[in-house]
């Protein structure tokens, strides 16, 4: 099952996505795509905080920062994957040596193409996004078309999912695909 995490920072995204492919695991392989490029002390908390979650689960990290689609040609495809997430992976193609050097635009077309490729390729994966486009400041433009830009990706992926679920304040609420994700649900209570 193809299932879209969303919610706000430090609301529990990563560990209901690595119960969830854990429980879709039908092969054996279970992969953890990361897509964040550590800039300081707490980003390297974070990842080690997320390391240490999942260690002993038999997840193999797989570093891919950006050109989300290559992943296809280094992993099981039919095995179980979270991406962790798009918000990172649509910032590292904007600005990072790879990416869009800074043009939203081609930055937000690239992420997107590559993140249909893995939906369209990929049967058990749980995708993680940050739902950071709700709030009332006001922004410069760069980090509004950014934010305007995710939304739009997050819609799209979204949509290509079987099941959308929100993650608020270590709660998951589904908004898509509710019969079919129940039995997956109770298997990760």
């Amino acid at each position: 099952m193809r299932v879209f995490i969303s919610g706000g920072c430090k609301n529990g995204k990563s560990y209901f996505a690595q119960r969830l492919a854990k429980a879709q695991d039908n092969c054996g392989d279970l992969y953890y795509i990361a897509t964040m490029k550590p800039v300081d002390e707490e980003d390297d908390e974070r990842i080690e905080r997320h390391k240490s979650e999942r260690a002993g689960w038999g997840f193999s990290t797989v570093e891919h920062p950006v050109n989300i689609e290559n992943i296809l040609g280094k992993c099981n495809v039919y095995g179980s994957f979270i991406l962790d997430s798009i918000t990172a992976l649509l910032a590292n193609e904007m600005f990072g040596r790879d990416g869009g050097g800074g043009n939203i635009d081609l930055a937000g077309g690239k992420t997107l193409n590559g993140l249909l490729q893995v939906v369209n390729n990929i049967k058990n994966i749980v995708i993680v996004s940050d739902y950071i486009y709700s709030d009332a400041v006001f922004y410069d433009k760069t980090t509004e078309r950014y934010r305007q830009t995710l939304a739009k990706i997050d819609r799209i992926v979204a949509n290509k999912c079987d099941a959308v679920a929100e993650a608020a304040y270590s709660n998951l609420l589904i908004h898509k695909g509710g019969k079919m994700f129940g039995d997956l649900y109770e298997k990760i209570l």
